[in-house]
């Protein structure tokens, strides 16, 4: 028997099931042809932003086998044609301006380590661009990092050789809060209005030594700041476009992406659901709105809120994009700023249960792209937002800092 929200709540969410919007029904069917299935298999994919580190740090699996939950794992990564998939070394906000964020953040690098370590036939770490094409013809799943939250810095530039030499080669300067270094687009108390004072100085550092600077999470005035200083390109590792999610600042608009292609980087395409389409962006607000009803109602002790959302999507079915919705951001950034500006930051393990229809785990993206052919874009363009453009920019970041 199917269960329904319980009916002493059923008021709280009401107003959301008559204001939300209508949302289609009707699903596609992606597929893949064997072409597209070829290109993936025979091009680098890097993907800016994978949270595997995080995940298995939460509830350990080995993810060098097939796993049951999640969105990773080594036959799916082969199966999708995925060999270089960022790994986010991620460290919340709850954890800034102390020890344990520098900690956390080596735990995860070990864990990475650890990955290679028990399937070195499988995976290897890559530091440099050299290194991912390497061990991309000897059939090597490349395993780079990058830092999500600068957190762990602490202020201190030796902290930040200490993450270059373990590996780090990007960082998101902040994450849903501001830290020491800059402000974040999730925080309204803009307490730096951008970069603070270290900020600005780490910009210069990180373009000396090597490390390409992420401006996914950061407010739009640390982006411009950031844009402002750096000598070289920089990434958006795992942002989408805010034309297609109107007042969510964590993606970017046009203005930005037209900076971000005057810079020479790359925005990296997010592909969960609330980045992609404002219908889900609404669906989180409802249902943010109908819990705190049910605390100011019940109170914060409320046995109901222990399954709430699991209860809500019930009632308010989740309103899933799509990979034509995600296809949408990329040709956008192509019209705005040419084929060379644009790439892929799926998020995979750090998004839930909101990834789009046709894109719900690393073996889907011989559908990314069966849909790029199928809107005309060139197996050169393919092979530049699946890596080259990405590889471009770290490779000038590399150069950059030998000549420094």
């Amino acid at each position: 028997m199917t269960r329904r929200f319980p009916l002493s709540s059923c008021a709280l969410v009401v107003a959301a099931l008559l204001s939300a919007p209508a949302f289609a029904t009707e699903q596609k069917n992606y597929s893949a042809s064997e072409q597209a299935i070829a290109i993936a298999k025979e091009t680098i994919i890097v993907d800016g932003h994978i949270d595997v580190p995080y995940r298995v740090k939460e509830k350990w699996v080995d993810v060098t086998k097939a796993t049951e939950g999640g969105d990773f794992d080594y036959p799916r990564a082969v199966k999708g044609g995925l060999n270089a998939p960022f790994m986010s070394i991620y460290v919340p906000a709850s954890l800034d301006n102390s020890p344990e964020s520098t900690q956390l953040a080596h735990e995860l690098i070990d864990s990475v380590e650890a990955i290679v370590a028990r399937a070195p036939d499988k995976f290897a770490i890559a530091k440099s661009p050299s290194e991912v094409k390497a061990q991309f013809e000897k059939g090597l799943i490349s395993l780079p990092m990058g830092m999500e939250n600068g957190s762990p810095l602490q202020g201190d530039l030796a902290n930040l050789e200490a993450f270059y030499e373990r590996g780090i080669r990007y960082i998101t300067l902040a994450h849903s809060q501001a830290n020491h270094i800059s402000d974040s687009s999730y925080d309204l108390r803009r307490k730096w209005k951008g970069l603070s004072p270290f900020g600005k100085t780490l910009v210069t550092e990180m373009n000396n030594i090597g490390i390409m600077l992420d401006i996914s999470h950061v407010s739009d005035d640390a982006f411009y700041q950031v844009i402002e200083l750096t000598k070289v390109p920089v990434i958006a590792s795992h942002s989408s476009l805010r034309r297609f999610t109107p007042g969510f600042e964590r993606n970017m608009n046009d203005e930005m992406i037209k900076k971000l292609g005057e810079n020479g980087g790359v925005v990296m395409i997010n592909f969960g659901s609330s980045f992609v389409s404002k219908q889900a962006g609404q669906w989180r607000t409802g249902l943010t709105n109908a819990k705190k009803a049910l605390i100011e109602k019940e109170g914060e002790d409320s046995p109901k809120l222990a399954n709430f959302e699991e209860e809500y999507r019930k009632t308010v079915p989740y309103p899933y994009s799509t990979l034509d919705e995600v296809l949408d951001h990329i040709d956008h950034v192509v019209e705005l700023v040419g084929i060379e500006h644009v790439g892929i930051g799926s998020d995979y393990d750090g998004v839930g249960d909101s990834l789009p229809i046709g894109l719900k785990d690393v073996a889907s993206f011989p559908n990314l792209v069966q849909g790029l052919l199928d809107r005309d874009y060139t197996r050169a363009d393919i092979e530049k937002i699946l890596s080259g453009n990405v590889l471009r920019v770290w490779q000038q970041v590399e150069t950059y800092a030998a000549s420094h």
